[in-house]
């Protein structure tokens, strides 16, 4: 229904002609600012390489500054340091202590799975991500090959397998990225319902150790590929 003259239809802004404000409510600005604050948290945490190293660990699982330093390959004072950094930003929490040699280890995790924006990672120096990537491949690889090894690969019907080659556009590669990343908050989500229904006892009460990899890169395999052109 058209709005009658003189009269100013929701969503229009004082301006003259009409214009639709730009004005945001009061809710959506506090969400941006909240997102643009947990952005810069994220930004300022991983403004160094080690930093990102040890969020990759320990987004995937509990550790302590010495086994880290071992893993990684650094000193003990400086994988240290950096553990405090990302405690301060609250990116990782402490979960456990344990008594070793009249010392007393700290043990960390993700405070909660960091997913962390497109734009910020393009920022880094390709080392930094090549070295982010290697790091996930090695666990994936040790994860699968442990899982074989147990026979518990595709011990059930739902275990999925796939690989897509294709050509894609540089928005098409963009729009995978973002699906990527839509998977696995949605894989998170399921996680935490699943987490609900066994505090309560719902379902059939049985535990499945999963891990989910979703790996969107640029393929050599696709120079064999063709565009597949309308005619």
């Amino acid at each position: 229904m058209a709005a009658k003259k003189g009269s100013r239809s929701k969503g229009e802004g004082s301006e003259k002609g009409g214009k639709q404000s730009s004005k945001k409510g009061p809710i959506a600005a506090q969400r941006e600012a909240a997102s643009r604050s947990i952005e810069q948290r994220i930004a300022r945490g991983l403004a160094h390489p080690l930093r990102v190293r040890i969020l990759t660990v320990l987004n995937d699982r509990v550790a302590s500054p010495n086994e880290l330093r071992k893993e990684l390959g650094e000193g003990l004072s400086q994988v240290s340091y950096h553990i405090k950094v990302l405690n301060d930003f609250e990116l990782i929490e402490m979960v456990s202590t344990e008594p070793r040699r009249g010392a007393v280890e700290h043990f960390y995790r993700a405070a909660s799975k960091v997913f962390i924006p497109a734009w910020m990672v393009k920022a880094w120096p390709k080392s930094a991500r090549r070295g982010v990537a290697s790091t996930i491949l090695e666990e994936v690889e040790e994860d699968i090959i442990q899982s074989i090894k147990a026979d518990l690969f595709d011990d059930r019907p739902d275990c999925v397998v796939a690989r897509d080659p294709r050509i894609l556009d540089s928005q098409g590669r963009e729009d995978a990225e973002e699906a990527a990343a839509e998977f696995f908050m949605r894989f998170l989500e399921i996680s935490k319902e699943s987490d609900k229904r066994l505090r309560k006892g719902e379902g059939d009460g049985k535990t499945v150790q999963t891990s989910a990899v979703v790996l969107v890169f640029t393929s050599a395999a696709g120079k064999n590929l063709k565009v597949k052109r309308d005619r």
